[in-house]
């Protein structure tokens, strides 16, 4: 019986929590990286890493590598993690799809999902509430948008996730800087109104079968975030809002999507409506917590590859929660100026309802390749440049 599963990108969270989540069922999983010191790669459940080039800098040869892997030995599904290796996948669906169960959708469509300025636009076609958008098609427009849009305005790029590129100027002449600035790195970056920060922020998760059907869902809140002025998320809670599981589930149909996604709301205090932020057509950093509490989606996914049929998945323990210490809510508690009123209280370490995307007592050396990690970035080209595109 071929129960080996091929995952890529493992220096990440979400890599982790997918390896722990299907090692635990069962399934042998192998574990790839343009490095072995990657922290999935010291889990318990990895039972073999692969070392590939890079990806981003040298796709042809990662391409090549990952064939000849998947030629060798074979396996029962490939689950690309980063959008890096989901849309470099995508463009070649049908050749790898022969090779082994890859459940992604074409490039075509994950651009869309991918693209902020493209989700938007669906959205407001299907009547999903969005922040108030500017597209800016020419640098020209800045100089009349200055005077009109709300300050503090919102710089972010149509491609990406989390804090990076994203400014938040507070008058026209930050504005003219900042966009400018963010503009040299990402073209055209969008420009939208600021939701208030004390709006919470929701991810709908999601599991769609080839029929278009979903499979699995989930829902989480965020409670701390960094950087605190808006980043991925180091608390968050699962809960149910059918308001939102609805808009998600709706504007995933339109795609006519397959696989995972993770659809971002934030809810606007103003007048107290969810407004869609983006779309991760991927695996989400907060995987673990789906996990933890009862929607196993790496292993569903392997489910569905082996062909078998259940019923859809979409009950699950609420209140629970999932905390990223390391370094994501240290670096929260260092930043945030009201880090005293935290609530609940950062120095709440042990309770018997959350657990820790990386802290294990029964998987602990992921710890250890997570201290590591950092060594990468003096011999590594590919993880050098990761660093730096994060920091900027």
């Amino acid at each position: 019986m071929n129960n080996r599963v091929f995952i890529t990108d493992g220096h990440w969270r979400k890599t982790l929590a997918a390896v722990r989540g299907l090692g635990q069922e069962g399934v042998r999983v192998t574990v790839g990286e343009t490095t072995r010191l990657a922290t999935a790669i010291f889990s318990r459940y990895c039972r073999e890493s692969v070392a590939y080039p890079s990806p981003v800098h040298h796709p042809s040869d990662f391409l090549d590598h990952l064939r000849k892997a998947l030629t060798k030995k074979p396996y029962q599904m490939l689950l690309p993690m980063e959008d890096e290796t989901v849309s470099l996948l995508s463009r070649h669906l049908n050749e790898f799809s022969r090779l082994t169960y890859l459940p992604i959708v074409p490039f075509e469509k994950w651009n869309i999902a991918h693209r902020k300025d493209h989700i938007l636009r669906l959205a407001e076609r299907l009547g999903i509430p969005i922040p108030k958008t500017w597209y800016v098609q020419d640098l020209g427009q800045i100089n009349m948008l200055k005077d009109r849009i709300p300050y503090p305005a919102v710089i972010k790029p149509v491609t990406g996730s989390g804090a990076v590129g994203i400014r938040y100027p507070k008058n026209p002449v930050e504005f003219i800087r900042d966009y400018q600035s963010v503009h040299m790195r990402f073209p055209f970056p969008l420009v939208q109104e600021r939701i208030p920060s004390k709006g919470t922020g929701y991810g709908a998760s999601f599991l769609f079968n080839e029929a278009g059907e979903v499979k699995a869902s989930f829902m989480h809140k965020r409670l701390r975030e960094y950087p605190p002025t808006g980043g991925a998320s180091t608390l968050r809670e699962s809960v149910r809002r059918d308001d939102i599981r609805d808009m998600g589930r709706a504007l995933l149909k339109a795609l006519d999507w397959y696989g995972v996604a993770m659809v971002e709301f934030k809810l606007d205090p103003r007048d107290n409506i969810p407004k869609l932020m983006e779309v991760n057509p991927r695996f989400w950093g907060s995987l673990s917590l789906a996990i933890s509490a009862g929607v196993n989606f790496p292993y569903l996914l392997y489910r569905m590859s082996k062909g078998n049929d259940f019923q859809p998945v979409e009950q699950y323990s609420l209140g629970k929660r999932c905390r990223w210490l390391l370094p994501g809510d240290i670096l929260h508690y260092i930043h945030n100026p009201h880090r005293k009123n935290l609530s609940p209280s950062f120095f709440r370490f042990w309770d018997r309802d959350t657990t820790y995307d990386i802290l294990s007592l029964y998987d602990p050396l992921p710890v250890l390749g997570r201290i590591m990690t950092p060594l990468t970035f003096f011999y590594d080209h590919d993880m050098k440049k990761r660093l730096i595109k994060r920091k900027k």
